[in-house]
């Protein structure tokens, strides 16, 4: 029996403890993660954390949950880039009846669900100037109001925020306020790239072929050298999360109790290094019109509704690329198309990306 990295070639998949519970990796830039977590858990200190969709930092944020003071308390994630900005301040601070259309009773907020314990800010970078401010206030005097409310509302929770660009630099873009990254910059935590802890790699995939092997009531506890090298080439610019979409893939696909390299996609075999949804001017146009094409033919000789089918099927996968070159990030995606924030939350409803 051979091994790659420690990770057994032709054996047992093998079940390692990892340092933090819950998360995988022992090579050196998770080993700094790690330390800064347990140091920063035991503090009441605003922790900012910055890396790449898919690099485990919502995993991180729970653990400085469970680490800390607060661990029996509640533990609350909102994702600020998945809701218009009406929609998300209500659902950060709540609103009373009456305070907008629909809102037919008093509703509690997620800041006050996660009083005494850790409310985690995912996306903040999407958050618009006005919310900011309330944001802010929050941070500096725990104090807040509910939408269509007069009376202040006070909350013990913790914040710990994440961002998958350079907040800075939002910054210095006039798209973020500086006093508001400061209070949340007190302790950054860098969440390293999967390219650049390719060590940590065996050890993800062990865990994610015993989690799926269970789910799905397979036994797939092999792996051949020919797919652990194919894997560790790869750049992953989906991070940690495409590894995992990869790996339940192939489990659910094999034929035996063997992860071999014919399971995996064609870019990770042949190590193709590019990023999801960085579409040229050609490639989009190129698509557009195999869309078109496609449209034409499924609709048939006597459609009468021609051009709507068309539009949105070329819409939607507009709409879809640009999403995916914007992380998922609305604000950015709305700016980039050129369209009302709210409308591109609409056309996602609309067309099923939600994920």
């Amino acid at each position: 029996m051979s091994s790659v990295d420690g990770f057994s070639i032709g054996g047992e998949v093998p079940v390692t403890g990892p340092p933090i519970p819950g998360l995988i990796g022992s090579g050196q830039a998770m080993e700094e993660v790690y330390s800064m977590t347990r140091r920063v858990a035991r503090s009441s200190a605003s922790v900012l954390l910055l890396g790449e969709t898919g690099t485990g930092k919502e995993l991180i944020a729970k653990a400085v949950h469970i680490l800390s003071d607060r661990g029996s308390g509640p533990f609350i994630r909102v994702n600020c880039g998945a809701l218009s900005e009406n929609l998300l301040e209500s659902e950060l601070f709540g609103h009373v009846r009456g305070a907008f259309t629909g809102a037919v009773d008093n509703r509690t907020g997620r800041f006050e669900a996660a009083h005494t314990g850790t409310i985690f800010l995912d996306e903040i970078n999407s958050t618009t100037p006005k919310l900011q401010v309330k944001l802010l206030r929050v941070l500096q005097e725990h104090e807040f109001e509910r939408v269509g409310d007069t009376q202040t509302n006070s909350v013990d929770t913790r914040v710990i925020a994440a961002s998958n660009c350079d907040l800075f630099d939002e910054v210095h873009a006039g798209r973020f306020r500086e006093d508001l990254y400061y209070r949340l910059n007190v302790v950054p935590i860098i969440m390293p790239p999967l390219r650049q802890r390719r060590e940590d790699i065996p050890e993800l995939v062990a865990h994610f072929l015993n989690l799926y092997s269970k789910s799905n009531q397979r036994h797939v506890a092999y792996i051949q050298r020919e797919a652990v090298e194919s894997l560790q080439n790869y750049d992953w610019p989906g991070n940690v999360r495409e590894l995992q979409n990869y790996v339940e893939r192939a489990v659910v696909l094999a034929p035996g109790d063997e992860l071999t390299a014919d399971l995996l996609p064609e870019i990770v075999r042949k190590g193709q290094r590019r990023r999801i949804g960085r579409s040229t001017g050609a490639d989009l146009t190129s698509l557009s019109a195999d869309l078109i094409r496609e449209g034409i033919e499924s609709a048939g000789p006597d459609s009468d509704n021609l051009y709507a089918m068309v539009v949105s099927r070329v819409e939607r996968e507009l709409i879809a690329q640009v999403m995916l070159e914007c992380d998922g990030v609305q604000v950015k995606a709305a700016a980039r198309l050129g369209i009302n924030r709210n409308t591109l939350h609409k056309k996602i409803r609309q067309y099923g990306l939600d994920e």
